[in-house]
């Protein structure tokens, strides 16, 4: 019976400790901490009209309003700082709260957050949910309860939507700074060109998009130059591609958005131009994917093999006319053989990017490291 007594009012004891601390976290006020204040990775220009923007503004009167438009996505931008705090989330105003029937509003407008292990790993912790009315704010507390630990965070913005304002959100008391660890490796970038796939179409959430598998794969920075039906080989942007300094690697991964005229003509000029303006950064040419259904549409079964072969042929001459460092990356494979990778037949579902990525990785690595 003692027993039994004892057992109940340490029951007691233990729950009034619980609804106490939880009374105690609940009474601490947050802090609204602008995200600006920390490293912004995946960055490849500076001069860009706002912050979390992705085209140099120099190119503003040079490109088509869609290529342009398509530059005010934030997709692969992401934040790196530290803290201790027992909560963590994220407050944002998007650029136009868009939607898409073929994506989730999470990897289109969504925000992820991730955690870097004590071995050294990134771990995905949890995604805030964009509200469907016609709010652009978006404020969320991705997790709570922490152990109060200082702790190493990266939170991945948008794909398909632009951002305004942005505040890592933590408690009052708690300390915010700077990533002390250097993660991704701010020396190492590679610098990816393409269409709507490379941008991010048709990712559930941003972590999941290649570019940023990739980036934490190989430990450094990934800038996402993909645009959504734009990715069409204007010399303009080859130009830009080469401007930027710290550039390690160049990908071109723009086939899906060209005809194959395009691909006979555009090609050349595109690679021969990033070659010439920065002769110390190899290119990886990556075929267009074969779309799922081309297996059973003649038209498509015969057109865009004839598209990579016009892209493949371009790289051939590059060669014979003396260019070095090109490396070419086949379609074969690149979402996988099972016809599961895409969410409409061309664009990729989450599967489909982690394979994309580790197709490509392989290519990438020895190149980043030498």
């Amino acid at each position: 019976m003692r027993k039994m007594i004892f057992r109940c009012i340490m029951l007691i004891l233990m729950l009034l400790i619980g609804i106490t601390q939880g009374q105690s976290q609940e009474q601490v006020p947050f802090k609204y901490v602008d995200a600006l204040n920390f490293r912004m990775i995946n960055k490849g220009f500076k001069d860009t009209e706002t912050p979390f923007t992705r085209l140099p503004k120099i190119l503003k009167d040079s490109v088509r309003p869609d290529l342009w438009n398509r530059g005010q996505c934030s997709s692969g931008l992401g934040i790196r700082f530290a803290t201790d705090s027992k909560r963590v989330g994220i407050r944002y105003t998007m650029l136009w709260n868009t939607h898409m029937f073929h994506m989730a509003d999470t990897g289109l407008k969504g925000t992820d957050l991730y955690i870097l292990t004590d071995d050294n790993q990134w771990e995905y912790v949890n995604t805030n949910r964009p509200i469907g009315n016609e709010k652009k704010e978006c404020e969320k507390i991705f997790v709570e309860n922490l152990d109060g630990r200082m702790h190493e965070y990266l939170i991945y913005l948008p794909l398909y939507d632009g951002v305004t304002k942005m505040d890592i959100v933590v408690d009052s008391t708690a300390t915010i700074c700077m990533s002390k660890v250097d993660m991704p490796r701010s020396d190492k970038k590679v610098v990816m060109y393409g269409t709507s796939i490379l941008q991010g179409g048709c990712s559930t959430r941003t972590g999941m998009v290649a570019t940023n598998m990739i980036q934490r794969d190989l430990n450094c920075e990934v800038v996402n130059l993909g645009f959504s039906g734009e990715g069409k080989m204007d010399l303009c942007m080859a130009r830009a591609m080469a401007g930027i300094e710290d550039a390690d690697v160049f990908v071109v991964d723009p086939v899906p958005n060209c005809t194959e005229m395009m691909c006979d003509t555009l090609t050349y000029g595109f690679v021969s131009t990033l070659r010439k303006m920065r002769p110390d950064v190899p290119v990886v040419m990556v075929e267009g994917p074969i779309y799922s259904y081309a297996k059973y549409d003649s038209f498509f079964a015969n057109y865009l093999p004839k598209k990579n072969a016009a892209f493949r042929r371009n790289y051939e001459n590059l060669l014979k006319d003396g260019y070095t460092d090109i490396f070419y990356v086949t379609c074969e494979g690149l979402a996988g053989y099972d016809n599961e990778g895409t969410v409409d037949g061309i664009h990729f579902t989450d599967i489909g990017f982690r394979r994309y990525a580790d197709k490509l990785i392989p290519v990438i690595r020895p190149l980043l490291e030498r």
